[in-house]
């Protein structure tokens, strides 16, 4: 067997000039994915050089299935006192709950600068520190890769807000449990193989999934108190969209191979398509894998067939 050499390749052979190429590349819809990917974000575009009185972020972005606002600074060279304060300007600017710094090294002292931010916010603001790479075998194309320098610790955050407002214990062991479910149910979905890609684990009820439109997206909940767990599409705001596919339920059903919960929610923006498995209990960690294998195989079911409606009829 004969194997090829993996070299690793300075960013300036790829992007000449950081803003005009670097932030451009990365703009696109399929780079961002892969950004989306290493962070377990999903990353909507809005704009590059989004204005923010006399600056202007390299990148002006959305979580596709929550619309928090995210801005992305890149940085082709090691980490530097002006761009930290960029990026707070610019999350303060767009009131970003999720605010994402690429370079090219991290310096000790930034690493420590971030890692105070996401310790010292409320559980609403994250921050990342990403560095990014290019490699290559032999005469192959440039291939990039992301790391995470720096995040959040989400549960050491709701932990802080739940003793800061001196909620329950029992709060507080909820939510440990949410975030390890979800947790595992990302580790679940990294052994399959999967056309979904694990997300950044919350401690709370629900996980969202990307379908690959932004219209809708699939919503895994839990029902702590009523002991049931769901897996359906949410309509973020589209009752046409709602009544198209209600108009085929019949078909989608058929190829679902189980009957929905139509629910159209009229006094919300919003509307749900979803089924239910009554037979959960978080505190049952040894039954963990058999809830990850039901919300697993139906959100992967629901994800390629309601995606297939979708584009046939928007």
């Amino acid at each position: 067997m004969q194997l090829g050499k993996l070299e690793k390749v300075p960013l300036r052979e790829a992007w000449k000039h950081e803003a005009l190429n670097f932030t451009n590349w990365l703009a696109q819809e399929e780079n961002l994915q892969l950004l989306s990917d290493e962070i377990g974000i999903d990353i909507a575009f809005i704009q590059t050089e989004a204005s923010v009185g006399k600056f202007s972020v390299d990148i002006l972005a959305e979580e596709e299935n929550t619309n928090r606002k995210i801005v992305i600074e890149n940085q082709l060279e090691s980490t530097d006192h002006d761009h930290l304060g960029k990026i707070i300007t610019y999350a303060s600017g767009f009131n970003a709950e999720i605010i994402i710094w690429i370079v090219k090294d991290v310096r000790d002292e930034h690493k420590q600068a971030i890692d105070w931010l996401n310790e010292n916010t409320n559980e609403k603001i994250n921050f990342f520190a990403i560095n990014i790479e290019l490699w290559r075998i032999e005469n192959s194309p440039f291939a990039p890769k992301f790391n995470i320098i720096s995040k959040p610790n989400n549960w050491a955050k709701a932990l802080k807000k739940s003793t800061s407002s001196q909620t329950p214990n029992n709060t507080s062991d909820l939510k440990m449990k949410q975030f390890d479910f979800w947790e595992g149910f990302n580790e679940y979905i990294s052994n399959n193989n999967s056309t979904i890609s694990p997300r950044k684990a919350n401690p709370q009820h629900w996980y969202d999934i990307a379908i690959g439109n932004s219209k809708a997206f699939v919503s895994l909940a839990m029902d702590t108190q009523k002991n049931f767990i769901t897996c359906g599409l949410f309509i973020r705001d589209s009752k046409k969209l709602f009544h198209k596919l209600y108009n085929l339920k019949n078909e989608i059903e058929q190829e679902l191979g189980f009957e929905l919960d139509w629910r159209e929610l009229p006094n919300k923006k919003a509307s749900r398509i979803l089924i239910q498995n009554n037979n959960f209990d978080l505190s049952n960690i040894d039954n963990w894998n058999e809830y990850y294998r039901w919300l697993f195989e139906n959100a992967e079911n629901m994800k390629k067939v309601f995606l297939r409606y979708i584009q046939k009829i928007d």
